[in-house]
Formats: structure tokens, C-alpha cells, sequence
């Protein structure tokens, strides 16, 4: 009789606690369903990026006020089977687990979904929790949001360095000029670095950016001229 008694206690938290997650998880998800029509209001690195002390810079615009260029050099810098995965690009993970079961370097198997879903809902960080979420968020953004709406939210809310979010910052504070008006060498330039903004500048560009920038340039057309960036820009 007392054990049992012991026990109501324990099962009525589990069951707060249990509920406490299945509300969030429902919010979470709402949440992520708005985001179809409405913009990323801010994330946690934007958050983290302000508190730092960093001059924070973000304009939010529609896809059609980017250049087609630049949306066509982030998928030749970052993702080239944009299109055609679910969110993953599962063979791009199992090239990478090979490699690394082989001690080669190790190669990114990140998507632009993957990516989007990470500055949307996350941090970064956070080992195989963060990461497990992430490839869940960008299955479901991809089905729900669908390819257009995707870029759209990454290219409003990737970090081109300095506490500068979005394609419509980056080109204003790096060329001076709004992202509709970028040529084909600055698309080329902003998406060289953004492995890694802080650290590859393009302010201006060292060797291996200006290089990387320039066989991005011959990618775009690829991209282009294959049609690997049509399930963003095609009609």
C-alpha cells in the first residue's frame, strides 16, 4: 500500500512533465508551420550576435527582390542537389560516413534545409540533440514550406559575418547595392565564404576567396544552365 503510494507522486510529475513536452512539441511545430508564409522573425544566433555587442544589420525581403544569380551561386557553393532531395541528402551522408570510416577527410553533407532549419530552430553546437532535430525540421520544412520557401527563409536568415543576416544586408553593407542588383563575381563572392564568414572575408577577398569565388562563377552556370536551381526559379 505505501509503495504505491510512493509511486503517485513520481507518475503524477512524469505526466506534468510529459505533457510540458507533447505542448511544446505541438507550439514548436505551429510555429514552424506559420513560417510557410510568414518571415523568421529571429533566431538564437541573432540574439547570441546582439548580446555580443555586434552592430546587428538584417533587411528582410521576398525572393524576388534576390538575384537569381545568387540564389543559383548558394546552391553551387552549398547544396547542389537542392532540388532534387527531401531535406537530407542522404547519399552526401553516406559518401561522408565512408569517408570517415576510411580516415579520409571528411566532407560536408550539410543541406541548404539542413542549414535553414538550424539558423530557424537552433544553435549552433549541441552535438547529435541539435543535430537530430535539425534533420527532422528540414523533412518537415521541405515538405511543408516546400523548395521556393526554403531558400527564401535561408537567404533572409544565413550570417555573411559582422552581425549582418540575410542576402538584402550582405549586399548593401558589402557592395553597397540592394541583392536584386548583385553581378555575377559578388553572388559568387558572398556565397564563397559562407562556410565560414567570420573568418574567409571578402572585404576584401584574400587568395583563396577570390579563387574560390572564381570556379563558383563557372559552377552558376553550370547550375544554370543544367537546371539546378529551377525548382526555386523556374516559372
Amino acid at each position: 500500500m505505501s509503495e504505491s503510494k510512493d509511486r503517485g507522486p513520481v507518475l503524477r510529475w512524469a505526466l506534468r512533465i510529459l505533457k510540458v513536452l507533447l505542448a511544446l512539441f505541438v507550439l514548436v511545430h505551429v510555429y514552424a508551420f506559420s513560417l510557410k508564409w510568414v518571415p523568421v522573425p529571429g533566431t538564437i544566433l541573432m540574439m547570441q550576435r546582439t548580446i555580443g555587442g555586434e552592430n546587428f544589420r538584417r533587411v528582410i525581403v521576398p525572393l524576388e527582390d534576390i538575384s537569381p544569380i545568387l540564389v543559383r551561386a548558394v546552391i553551387a557553393a552549398e547544396d547542389t542537389r537542392f532540388c532534387t532531395h527531401d531535406g537530407i541528402d542522404f547519399e552526401a551522408v553516406n559518401q561522408a560516413i565512408e569517408e570517415r570510416r576510411e580516415g579520409r577527410s571528411q566532407r560536408g553533407a550539410s543541406t541548404i534545409t539542413q542549414q535553414t532549419a538550424k539558423n530557424t530552430f537552433f544553435w549552433n553546437g549541441g552535438g547529435f540533440v541539435r543535430k537530430g532535430g535539425e534533420a527532422w525540421f528540414a523533412l518537415f520544412t521541405d515538405a511543408v514550406w516546400g523548395k521556393r520557401r526554403v531558400m527564401e527563409q535561408y537567404l533572409n536568415t544565413i550570417e555573411w559575418g559582422d552581425g549582418i543576416f540575410g542576402a538584402e544586408a550582405a549586399a548593401r553593407v558589402r557592395f553597397g547595392k540592394h541583392a536584386s542588383d548583385l553581378t555575377e563575381r559578388e553572388a559568387a563572392l558572398l556565397a564563397a565564404v559562407l562556410p565560414n564568414p567570420h573568418e574567409w572575408r571578402l572585404d576584401p577577398p584574400g587568395n583563396y576567396v577570390s579563387g574560390r569565388a572564381g570556379t563558383l562563377q563557372s559552377r552558376i552556370r553550370v547550375v544554370a544552365g543544367d537546371g539546378l536551381a529551377d525548382c526555386v526559379l523556374a516559372p
